[in-house]
């Protein structure tokens, strides 16, 4: 009897594991503080390129 359910075991799992890898996941990936701050602050200069150019433009 041990022997059978270790082997179902087995074998369960890894089929959990194949199925898992089926399904991903939806929720999206972990982006740091740090790199958050980092891709905020280049998106602030990109606005700030825009504006000015704008602005000569205009001129």
């Amino acid at each position: 009897m041990n022997r059978k359910k270790k082997i179902n075991q087995i074998l369960k799992s890894k089929q959990k594991k194949m199925n898992a890898k089926l399904h991903k996941s939806n929720k999206p990936r972990y982006i740091s503080k740090a790199d958050r701050a980092k891709m905020e602050e280049q998106e602030q200069l990109a606005q700030e390129n825009n504006e000015e150019n704008t602005s000569l433009e205009s001129l």
